[in-house]
């Protein structure tokens, strides 16, 4: 029966999220695995049953690695299922740890505000230790109410509320003293809290270009020559159409091949071209090398309408496998075609525009949510997302990929533009809702709108503070929990 509950639990987690998308479990998804924590007195049996809840949850959320390592990695079958087995068993141990602290706190009278402490504070962890993605708070992105959270205190408020309504499910069908459900209470007073900006359509334009290019082919000048004049032709259409105004932007997603600004000549000469042509800002993603060490980094170029450098932002937060190999994964090949692992950035840059600013995240940096929330700190109006989800093939890689960036949008009370390669191109209103969006896998360039917003909400200003307090008080819970437990 324990195992079961588990494995229910996990199960849950995942029906949450694409394809799936049954967010209506989000309330009771850590239902299962908190009964089983009080069924089970066996302190190492909770954990392993925990660690096979979280590696059933990570391995069915993000099955497509294993795809990403077979088709563009250069792994074999077997050593792709290793490396993936590994990947599974490291993150399933913050659901062990979770599952063995959560036993004892679940027999105390503050149970609800303790577990939803401890499972909040531990999803703060996760980026620490290497891999973010989707947390449970990510469910909520339809939810008017529980979002009301998320310009105050991030997704991970969204997520406290969740484990709230969990635990309280729990105690119920535990049958424990009725007093237990009394911090429930609380959760009205969210309705005390500002509603998610109402929708509103924006004012300025950028053009977005999605070249769908293939990830398999071997670039060679020619094929790539071939796809720089593909997209040109895109924004130079789209752009000029006198019958709609001239865009305020001209966005390319992260590189989605061999396009090399600085060492390319032609690249370099029709990229400024485009600006010069289009009399606009144009950002795209390039490949640059480090002077002092020539390790590759993956950057973010601003030209100005004289197709002259504005400002360039390299991509601080590496894709496991993709852009660094792990220590421990050091059998793994990289799937990008970089001699060697990139270099990290160093800083946030804002990009002014006439008299705006933007920030640029690159593709996996959406998943960080004290990443993006300090672009629109240091006075971002406007944050871009460029991204090359074609290393994904057609899994439900690209629709988290979305979510996420949704979240981010909504925390800061920004547009969010999210420019990719094969989809999905899309344009994000501060309320974290879809408004303008491009057909995934096509060759196609189109218009999205937006505005620029300058005030900085609650979690732009300040972050993760409520993770952090969350993490102290939930480990503060389980030290007194512990004393008494049996």
């Amino acid at each position: 029966m324990n195992l079961a509950l588990s494995l229910l639990s996990a199960a849950l987690l995942i029906l949450l999220y694409p394809n799936f998308d049954l967010r209506i479990f989000a309330p009771v998804a850590l239902t299962p695995l908190l009964v089983m924590a009080v069924r089970e007195r066996s302190v190492a049996r909770r954990f392993i049953l925990g660690e096979v809840s979280g590696m059933l949850y990570w391995g069915g959320v993000c099955y497509w690695i294993h795809f990403v390592l077979r088709e563009h990695g250069g792994m074999d079958g077997f050593l792709a299922w290793v490396a993936f087995f590994l990947f599974c068993l490291l993150k399933g141990l913050h659901t062990a740890v979770f599952a063995i602290l959560a036993g004892p706190l679940m027999e105390r009278p503050w149970a609800i505000i303790g577990i939803a402490c401890l499972w909040t504070g531990i999803e703060r962890l996760h980026g620490e230790f290497g891999f973010a993605w989707l947390v449970l708070g990510n469910a909520g992105a339809d939810m008017g109410v529980p979002m009301r959270l998320a310009p105050w205190v991030g997704v991970y408020g969204v997520s406290f509320v969740f484990a709230m309504m969990a635990t309280a499910v729990a105690i119920v069908i535990l049958r424990m003293p009725r007093m237990f459900v009394l911090p429930l209470g609380m959760l009205p007073l969210l309705y005390l809290l500002p509603d998610l900006p109402p929708p509103l359509a924006g004012q300025d334009t950028a053009v977005a270009v999605q070249g769908n290019a293939p990830q398999s082919y071997r670039w060679t000048g020619e094929k790539i020559r071939e796809l720089m004049t593909q997209m040109s032709m895109h924004s130079l259409q789209v752009s000029l159409d006198a019958r709609r105004p001239a865009p305020t932007l001209l966005l390319w997603p992260e590189s989605p091949a061999p396009l090399y600004f600085y060492n390319d000549p032609d690249f370099q000469s029709e990229a400024k071209r485009l600006a010069r042509s289009i009399k606009t800002h144009f950002l795209f993603g390039t490949v640059a090398y480090d002077p002092n060490t020539s390790a590759p980094l993956n950057r973010a170029l601003l030209l100005n309408p004289n197709g002259e450098i504005v400002s360039s932002y390299d991509k601080m937060y590496l894709v496991p496998f993709g852009e660094f190999v792990p220590p421990v994964f050091g059998f793994v090949n990289r799937i990008t075609q970089e001699a060697g692992d990139f270099q990290p950035g160093g800083r946030v840059v804002v990009s002014n525009i006439d008299n705006h600013k933007l920030g640029t995240v690159i593709c996996y940096e959406s998943a960080f949510p004290e990443l993006v929330r300090r672009f629109a700190r240091d006075g971002a109006e406007l944050i871009i997302n460029i991204t090359n989800d074609g290393y994904f093939g057609r899994t439900a890689a690209r629709y988290q990929h979305l979510l996420l960036a949704r979240m981010r949008a909504a925390e800061n009370s920004r547009w969010l533009l999210r420019i990719t390669n094969d989809g999905v191109t899309a344009a994000i209103d501060p309320g974290g809702r879809l408004t303008d969006q491009l057909p995934p896998y096509r060759d196609i360039a189109g218009r999205l709108n937006f505005n620029w917003i300058p005030a900085r909400t609650v979690y732009s200003r300040h972050g993760d503070w409520f993770a952090w307090m969350c993490l102290g008080l939930g480990i503060a819970g389980c030290v007194a929990a512990w004393r008494n437990w049996v």
